[in-house]
């Protein structure tokens, strides 16, 4: 999947869209999350914004490497989700990348928690774009437990 970003523009923003590169790791039926420390009550994908001149791919390798410390495998593209970033508070383009990790994950960089959810415990909370968009597209794609 090609990139494209306005002339001038953020690196992570596009037409006013914050850019998020995100990894769907569903393991034993089960999805991982994890939550910033300056959100910490809030759950979301790992991942996070491309730098300049970085393919959707290798900005997901690298943020997988800073925040957990492993590498995805084989990631495959799922889905692009427009949504409204639970932190900002603007428009949100989220490209999905279903994959396997190289190892066992440990919060880092700017993670305060993670955790493996099938999506339906009560006392977790998922941004909106988990909870709305990307639990039900795994669910009908079989990738996640109904």
């Amino acid at each position: 999947m090609e990139q494209q970003s306005v002339s001038g523009a953020e690196p992570s923003r596009r037409e006013n869209h914050l850019v998020v590169v995100a990894a769907a790791v569903v393991e034993q039926g089960r999805l991982l999350v994890v939550s910033k420390k300056v959100a910490p009550e809030v759950f979301y994908l790992p991942g996070g914004k491309p730098e300049p001149g970085e393919t959707p791919a290798e900005a997901l390798a690298r943020e997988l490497d800073e925040e957990l410390g492993v590498r995805p495998v084989e990631p495959q593209f799922l889905a692009d989700i427009d949504a409204i970033a639970a932190l900002e508070m603007v428009p949100m383009r989220l490209t999905v990348f279903t994959a396997g990790i190289s190892g066992l994950p440990h919060p880092a960089a700017e993670l305060a928690d993670m955790r493996w959810t099938n999506g339906d415990e009560p006392d977790i909370r998922l941004s909106p774009a988990v909870r709305d968009q990307v639990i039900p597209l795994l669910k009908r794609s079989g990738l996640l437990a109904v």
